[in-house]
Formats: structure tokens, C-alpha cells, sequence
């Protein structure tokens, strides 16, 4: 038999800003669907051909998770059958320069694989 945890007397340390901005993204195809949305507030079927490989299951549950932190915002349309647009909020919006950054970095790594890969495969050709 271990000895009881004891409570502690010092207050918690205060959260991190970086570690709470990123669970902002956390979830997969989260930078994905806040991509889609910042040109203009999009319908769901609209998003699912933006993303073709995201599930319709998972885009539900994302667009639900977006919007519980804050970052989108449904809209109702008045259309029969009744449907929804989804749009980014300014936390939302807030949130585009750090995945543009992401994103330019991202083009940086494809183009270096692919210059590497060409060089290795000139390699094998002359070798």
C-alpha cells in the first residue's frame, strides 16, 4: 500500500499560449477545412469536394469541433432541403498566417524531396 497523494498548495502553472493555439488545429483535416473557409463561407458538400479524401464522417466532426472553439460559425440556410454554410470566425481568421506558414514551408520540404530524389535518381542512371 503506496502513501496518499497529497493536495498541493501551489496554484497550477499558467497554460501555455503555443501549446493552446495549437489544440486550436488539433483533430485531423483541421488546417484543411480553416484552408477552405478563408476564401468564403463554404456548404459541407462543397467542403467534401474541396477535400476529396476527407470522410464525411470525419468533416462532420471536425466542422462540430471547429465550431465548439470558437473558430467557425454555422449558418442555416433558408433553402429546402434546409442546409448550412460554414464560415470562419475572426479567431478563425486569426489563425490563416500561421497555416500559410506552414503551408509556404511545406511547398519548401515537396520541392527539396523532389530535388533529391531527381538527383538520386540521375545517381543510379550515370552510376
Amino acid at each position: 500500500m503506496g502513501l496518499p497523494v497529497r493536495k498541493s498548495k501551489v496554484a497550477p502553472p499558467p497554460a501555455c499560449p503555443l501549446t493552446e493555439s495549437l489544440t486550436l488545429l488539433r483533430g485531423a483535416w483541421a488546417p484543411n477545412v480553416i484552408w477552405c473557409l478563408s476564401g468564403e463561407p463554404r456548404r459541407f458538400g462543397e467542403l467534401r469536394h474541396d477535400i476529396p479524401r476527407i470522410s464525411a464522417r470525419v468533416l462532420s466532426a471536425r466542422l462540430r469541433e471547429l465550431e465548439s472553439r470558437g473558430l467557425v460559425c454555422r449558418h442555416l440556410l433558408d433553402t429546402s432541403p434546409p442546409s448550412a454554410e460554414y464560415a470562419l470566425t475572426e479567431l478563425g481568421r486569426e489563425l490563416l498566417p500561421a497555416i500559410n506558414a506552414l503551408a509556404r514551408v511545406g511547398q519548401k520540404l515537396i520541392a527539396e524531396w523532389d530535388s533529391r530524389a531527381s538527383l538520386e535518381k540521375k545517381a543510379r542512371v550515370v552510376g
